[in-house]
Parts: structure tokens; C-alpha cells; sequence
């Protein structure tokens, strides 16, 4: 597991993808040889929560258990998966679909409209998934941590939901894979497909940290509240 006393490029050096998750926080690269603890005074984010989410993306057999969460700091939880959902949503979706529309393009035909259609519902639905979350889900876990009562319990099936995201980002790739004739802008179908599965790993870490931790800390919330 890592500590608050590794040197965060030590971290980055661990799992790169962890590059990835600095921006959710306002942390800047030019760390130099700072530790984690003092990146993150630096930055004013607690310490502890963001080990909770860096472990969480490395080590796949770390599952935080009730206690574990209950001794974070979890105040930046809401807006830590705010800001992912904005980093999927804003920067790799158009980002892919750049890549989407310039190969459909030179596709043309049958193909490339199914091939794009897939692609905008996907983006479609998994934008609609993350503003249902930030309505119902993200609020409810507000109010408890600022200990009111908000009426009812948190009632998410957000792990059935992103399971059928993921698999769509699956559907995706295996469609570049089998059906898009291997002749048409090859370097810029590998870069989708490199592209595609970098999300499809974030996405499933994201879910992860929704149904192992976001999900348990509401219960346990709602329960000290009874």
C-alpha cells in the first residue's frame, strides 16, 4: 500500500495512471521530490482520501473496509467524482469522437453511420448516468455529511449501470477490431483503441470507487443517523 510518507513521483512511477487523477484534485505536475503528505497540505486535500483512491486504482485485491472509511476525510468525495465525470465528459469523449468522426468519414457507407451511432448513444447514455448521479445520488450523500436527515435512503444502481457501460466500451473496441476494414487510417484506429481502453479501465476504477466506497459510506452514514 502506499504512504503519505512516498514521494508522489514514486506513486506515478508505481501506476502511471495515477497521472490521470491529479487534475481531479487541482494537483499540479513540478511536485519534485515532495512527499504525498506534503503535495498534499500544498494543495489543502486531505491526505488520507487521496491514498483511499490511489490504492484503490493499483492494487486490485485492496478493498477498503466500513472502519477504513470511517476514518477518512471524505468531504472530497463528491467533487473528486464530479470532477471525473467532467474529465470524462468534456476532454476523453470529445477527444475520442475526434477519432470517431475523422475514421467514419473516411469510411463512409453503412458502416461508418452504425459505427458512429454506437458511439453517440454510448456517449449519450453515460453522460445521462453522471447527471443522474450528480441530481439524486451526489446530494443525498450532502446532505448526510453535513448531518441532516434527507428524507428517505440512497437507493443506487449505479453498479448494474456502469457494468452495462463498460460493456459497451467493450462492444466498441470489438467493433474496431472485427469490422472496420484494416486498410482505412490505421495509426489513427490504433490511437482509438488505445484511447477506448484507457477509458474502459478508468470507468471501471470509477466504479469501483462508487460501489466500494461510495455506496458503503452512505449506508453507514444513514445508519449513524437512526
Amino acid at each position: 500500500m502506499f504512504s503519505s510518507r512516498m514521494k508522489l513521483a514514486d506513486l506515478i512511477a508505481a501506476n502511471y495512471n495515477i497521472i490521470l487523477l491529479l487534475p481531479r484534485f487541482d494537483i499540479p505536475l513540478g511536485f519534485g521530490e515532495k512527499s504525498v503528505r506534503e503535495v498534499c497540505a500544498t494543495a489543502n486535500v486531505p491526505v488520507d482520501f487521496i491514498l483511499l483512491i490511489c490504492n484503490l486504482y493499483t492494487f486490485d485485491d485492496y478493498l477498503p473496509q466500513i472502519e477504513d472509511l470511517a476514518s477518512v476525510d471524505m468531504s472530497p468525495l463528491v467533487p473528486y467524482l464530479t470532477a471525473s465525470h467532467r474529465y470524462y465528459t468534456e476532454e476523453r469523449l470529445p477527444h475520442i469522437g475526434t477519432h470517431v468522426n475523422h475514421i467514419t468519414d473516411c469510411i463512409g457507407g453503412r458502416c461508418g453511420d452504425i459505427f458512429k451511432k454506437f458511439f453517440i448513444d454510448f456517449r449519450n447514455e453515460i453522460t445521462e448516468h453522471f447527471l443522474s448521479e450528480e441530481k439524486n445520488e451526489f446530494p443525498h450523500l450532502l446532505s448526510l455529511q453535513q448531518g441532516k436527515r434527507p428524507r428517505g435512503t440512497s437507493k443506487s444502481n449505479s453498479g448494474k449501470s456502469h457494468a452495462a457501460l463498460v460493456d459497451k466500451l467493450d462492444d466498441l473496441t470489438q467493433i474496431v477490431y472485427k469490422y472496420l476494414p484494416g486498410n482505412v487510417m490505421s495509426e489513427e484506429t490504433m490511437e482509438l483503441v488505445f484511447d477506448i481502453l484507457q477509458l474502459s479501465t478508468d470507468i471501471k476504477k470509477h466504479a469501483l470507487i462508487e460501489e466500494k466506497i461510495l455506496i458503503p459510506y452512505v449506508k453507514w452514514l444513514e445508519r449513524s443517523m437512526k
